[in-house]
């Protein structure tokens, strides 16, 4: 498979409701698409990087940046066996985990599509359909927080996963606890406390949660560890796993019990594929984490779910939870049990709506 060009289109897609968390409030998305030629067939990628580094030290320019003049002149015009050898291919670009994956999922779709076979079965996936969860971001009251779990319990989701930061997580951890008892429920703080702020952790335990996401430093893996023996729930880390050497000492070092598995984090399909085998191996589960994606990245994520290990509900929800009108068909639907059908078309499964993605268009480069 040789790697003809590339066209990156800057996209802006404003949400249905704003989405707050402990870091930001995000109300539009400036969502880098990647759309990768080579001589057998074209593949769909999405940029998950942020407008802004509060996640990540990534955002949405320093990926266009990267993509174009570093990352596209590695593979430019080359001869490849299969989407896997990518990785290794820019290896010399520390960081920037995004940016590669963007280019690298694309590539991994066009594959499947010259092959002619669905991605997650490319991937290794065993699933014909993935369970579902839901985000809900920090709310202005209780009562708002609650109407907004009621909708999604309505709609099927299986999990809800609450956003919390100091001052917002006891007593709405509490309200959600008092009217729905029986509900799978975590909450994700990323990264907003301190190890001073134990204590406070140690209280969520009486509302026997799932696991809490990401509670302390962004990178400190050490904190995690010492937390984590505190703490009867299980932590899940996030933001601290960028490689599979990070998510290695998260295992061997006891950091956490449960990790997230999001592609554009760790650099694409081929190190969130040995980080799931990892975690698997050693008896630990994973699931998958969103990042506010549009319909290709959304259909990346469901490939991703049906590798063996992803065995609790992620956060790959219903295309119309974020956006009035999404850049692929079909949109990404959930079913009344909450879960999602994996696509059996070639490829990703779904189509890019070349239509709408031109009126959202903003910034286009063309790369030979």
């Amino acid at each position: 498979m040789r790697i003809q060009e590339v066209t990156l289109r800057e996209v802006r897609m404003k949400l249905i409701a704003p989405f707050e968390t402990s870091a930001e409030r995000t109300d539009e998305r400036r969502i880098i698409l990647t759309e990768v030629v080579t001589d057998g067939a074209i593949g769909w990628g999405e940029c998950v990087a942020g407008e802004k580094p509060f996640y990540s030290p990534e955002i949405t320019d320093t990926a266009w940046i990267v993509m174009r003049d570093f990352l596209w002149p590695m593979i430019k015009g080359q001869e490849i066996a299969a989407a896997a050898d990518i990785w290794e291919m820019f290896e010399q670009v520390r960081g920037h985990n995004m940016a590669k994956a963007a280019l690298e999922s694309a590539i991994w779709d066009a594959e499947a599509k010259q092959k002619g076979v669905p991605l997650s079965k490319l991937l290794g996936g065993t699933r014909d359909e993935i369970s579902s969860g839901v985000s809900i971001g920090i709310k202005e009251s209780l009562d708002e927080l609650a109407a907004a779990v009621r909708k999604e319990l309505a709609a099927g989701y299986q999990r809800v996963k609450i956003k919390i930061k100091p001052g917002k997580e006891l007593p709405q951890v509490k309200r959600l606890r008092e009217e729905f008892p029986a509900i799978k429920l975590m909450v994700d703080a990323n990264s907003a406390y301190r190890m001073e702020d134990w204590a406070l952790l140690k209280e969520l335990e009486h509302f026997y949660l799932m696991m809490i996401e990401q509670p302390l430093g962004w990178d400190d893996l050490y904190a995690h560890v010492e937390l984590q023996k505190k703490l009867a729930t299980p932590i899940c880390l996030d933001e601290c796993i960028h490689t599979e050497e990070h998510a290695r000492a998260a295992v061997v070092l006891g950091a956490c019990k449960i990790i997230n598995i999001k592609m554009g984090r760790v650099g694409g399909y081929t190190v969130a594929k040995r980080i799931h085998d990892l975690c698997q191996q050693n008896g630990m589960p994973v699931w998958c984490g969103g990042m506010l994606e549009a319909g290709i990245g959304r259909a990346h994520n469901i490939a991703l779910s049906t590798l063996a290990n992803f065995t609790l509900p992620g956060d790959v929800t219903a295309s119309r939870r974020y956006w009035h009108e999404d850049i692929i068909e079909p949109e990404v639907t959930v079913s009344a049990q909450g879960t999602i059908r994996v696509p059996t078309g070639s490829g990703i499964g779904f189509e890019p709506r070349r239509d709408l993605i031109e009126k959202l268009t903003v910034r286009k480069e063309r790369l030979v």
